[in-house]
């Protein structure tokens, strides 16, 4: 995932996956830029311009944010009030170069609030939000910008830019009127308010859930209760359960997905059902941690936004910066895939009955049986057993002799972990990574570890974008959420894990590898439907043989994994498929059928809503639930997925030509990945994505390779 914070709108706009970048900061706003004691208020002087973590607490950030603020206004107006005519230089140009000050507190601030929060964070985090978006409109709907940055638009053609610039042009032009610059100024009140509180919204589902995730972790009283787990699952329960003053009990922490790993392997079926239906349930008890009301009110100020803009739904507004460009041609592309997707799935729920009833069980296979009869059969078809694999999968030697060799083979670069630099929390490791002739690209972090002030799921984001014209290179972090082993154990992964690390280090290399003038057209700040596209693309390189062989060797013995084992985790890969696509379609539709209400549909109750979306649009299956539901749904409500969490299948598709491409031009090579790089990788948001992907597919893409590599074709 590609985590962006809202800032206007949900954040759809580019401008806040990549916000205003400035120049030198050498406007002198507000009496803070005296203040020497916080270290945002100058540029980092670390490599890289790398954030001074040691330096950083709490209290700095609320008012480097509101002095980035004020800053960046006062640029900005100057920009605007210019008596010059609007030329690309004093007005797109400058604006690149405006906000220095805020972008910095600004990327620092969502990485802490993602993966390191606390409490004093998540009440600026609340309080800012409003305030950021006022800010993002104040310059959006500047009535005298506007005017610049539309003349400018309008004198394109003889003006002689070079593409970028030109992209440019067009790229600004197309924020400022979606988000708003055309209204009255009536409308533009109503909107400010609207965006306003879209964002208070937003902030206060993130820390809702949060809170709601860690109250209703599974704690369990019986050790017996947890049979099936290895005695270093246990003991990391045992840890965790400590870490909340309860010992003598096990927790089990929750993961921000609705299947949980633990599922697989908990023979105890009552606790089981428990462990579903804390995750089930995790946002729905009531209280103030209850996230219904919030994405109810959310759903209908979404819905009023895009009636203000003049769109019949917050979707269609959304959609006109993507690739797919409109819900009807989102919805026909899920269409083509739920009739695969549920057929497959229910021939595979009919294989686990036949073992629940071979074990001379009666009930009925449930959603909480899924992943425990799953393992059974993988056991039964494939003779694979996860704790078999695991052994093979020692994290650092997936990431340095699988994640990074990967991206050597392909792309010719290589990594240099460093011990001098400042990090956020002491599982953080930092790397430095150098091109193919030696000259540096960037720096690395990675923090792979779950705790209980982190956000679920797995993502990357920038601390420094690329940008030629600010002489910068980029600062990139992963953060994903693995069960952290006891003390002395070694940290052992599931293939699952291994897929989630080269899919993060694929955003990773789309921000390393850009070559970008503008910092808001560089490296990831590409649509919603694209940006996953280098992710889910590079997840292929984790199981090609080359790769697997020279990662996969067992932590104890050093031997690599045998051939009869990798053979069967090949042939394994199709295992499951109709539940993973099923489960990710449901996400996918449900997250449309929110965004598709127009501003006319009263209030909804969500879990009726919820049920009826996925009754009506064929995806709903009572043993495959959703892999979010609304309450818990992460991405659209506060990530920035708002009408685009269907961009996972859709860049799956996109990732599975081009596999399929390079698997016809000689697989992983030299000048496969340079080629990728050149012409995919390295493009940022500098043109068309369709054209884009054309010049390097040869066509348009093509569903039938992502039917094969999904096993969606075989039943």
């Amino acid at each position: 995932m590609f985590r962006t914070v809202a800032l206007v709108l949900a954040s759809a706009l580019a401008l806040c996956a990549a916000p205003l970048v400035l120049a030198d900061g050498t406007h002198s706003v507000t009496s803070h830029d005296t203040d020497q004691s916080n270290p945002f208020f100058a540029p980092s002087t670390l490599p890289f311009q790398a954030p001074p973590f040691d330096k950083i607490t709490d209290s700095d950030y609320l008012p480097a944010i509101e002095a980035g603020m004020q800053q960046q206004l006062a640029e900005v107006q100057s920009i605007a009030d210019d008596p010059a005519p609007p030329t690309l230089g004093n007005t797109l140009v400058a604006l690149e170069k405006s906000g220095q000050l805020l972008t910095r507190v600004m990327r620092s601030f969502n990485l802490m609030t993602g993966a390191d929060t606390d409490s004093t964070l998540q009440k600026v985090e609340e309080d800012v939000a409003p305030k950021l978006a006022a800010n993002q409109d104040a310059i959006l709907l500047n009535a005298k910008l506007f005017k610049r940055v539309e003349t400018i638009y309008r004198e394109r053609d003889r003006l002689k830019l070079d593409p970028e610039s030109r992209w440019l042009v067009h790229y600004y032009y197309e924020q400022f009127v979606l988000a708003g610059a055309r209204l009255s100024e009536a409308d533009k009140a109503k909107l400010k308010k609207l965006n306003e509180e879209d964002a208070s919204l937003s902030a206060r589902f993130s820390n809702q859930l949060l809170a709601a995730a860690n109250a209703t972790a599974l704690v369990v009283s019986n050790e017996s209760e947890l049979a099936g787990l290895s005695p270093a699952q246990l003991q990391a329960a045992a840890l965790a359960a400590k870490s909340r003053g309860l010992d003598g009990k096990w927790v089990i922490p929750l993961q921000n997905t609705t299947q949980q790993p633990d599922l697989g392997e908990l023979t105890d079926r009552a606790t089981r059902e428990k462990l579903f239906e804390a995750s089930w349930t995790r946002a729905e008890r009531g209280g103030a941690d209850d996230t219904r009301p919030t994405i109810a009110r959310l759903a209908q100020v979404r819905a009023e936004e895009a009636k203000l803009l003049g769109y019949p739904d917050y979707a269609t507004w959304a959609l006109q910066t993507q690739m797919a460009r409109t819900p009807a041609n989102v919805q026909h592309f899920l269409e083509e895939l739920i009739p695969p997707a549920t057929r497959k799935a229910r021939a595979e729920a009919a294989e686990l009955q036949q073992i629940i009833d071979q074990d001379g069980s009666k009930f009925k296979l449930e959603p909480w049986d899924w992943d425990f009869y799953a393992e059974q059969l993988r056991k039964q078809k494939y003779s694979l057993d996860q704790a078999e694999i695991k052994p093979y999968f020692e994290l650092n030697r997936v990431l340095e002799d699988g994640v990074f060799y990967a991206a050597h083979e392909l792309y010719g670069i290589s990594f240099k972990e460093r011990h001098d630099l400042p990090v956020w929390q002491p599982d953080v490791r930092v790397f430095e990574v150098y091109d193919y002739n030696g000259k540096p690209l960037g720096l690395f972090y990675c923090d792979y570890f779950k705790r209980d002030n982190k956000s679920g799921g797995a993502w990357m984001d920038n601390l420094v974008y690329q940008s030629k014209l600010l002489h910068q290179l980029p600062v990139i972090y992963n953060v994903t959420n693995f069960s952290k082993p006891a003390p002395g154990q070694p940290e052992l992964l599931s293939l699952d894990d291994v897929i989630t690390m080269f899919h993060e280090f694929g955003h990773a290399l789309n921000g390393f590898f850009a070559d970008q003038e503008y910092p808001s057209l560089s490296g990831t700040a590409t649509a919603r439907d694209f940006v996953e596209y280098p992710s889910q693309f590079n997840e292929h390189w984790a199981l090609y043989p080359k790769v697997l062989e020279h990662y996969a060797v067992n932590y104890q013995t050093g031997e690599p994994m045998p051939k009869a084992l990798l053979e069967k985790i090949l042939k394994a890969r199709g295992f499951n498929k109709g539940y993973d696509m099923a489960e990710m379609l449901a996400a996918s539709e449900l997250d449309m059928q929110w965004h598709t209400l127009p501003a006319s549909a009263p209030e909804q109750n969500v879990d009726q809503f919820e049920l009826a979306a996925l009754k009506k649009t064929g995806v709903y299956l009572p043993q495959v639930p959703t892999r979010y539901r609304s309450s818990y749904f992460l991405h659209i409500w506060s990530n920035g997925y708002a009408a685009g969490y269907y961009a996972y299948n859709w860049t799956q598709m996109l990732a599975d030509d081009s596999y399929q491409w390079f698997l016809d031009h000689g697989g992983l090579t030299r000048a496969n990945g340079q080629r990728y790089r050149d012409m995919i990788l390295s493009r940022g948001n500098t043109e068309d994505y369709a054209r884009m992907f054309r010049a390097f597919y040869g066509s348009d893409p093509q569903i039938g390779p992502m039917l094969k590599y999904r096993y969606l074709n075989v039943y």
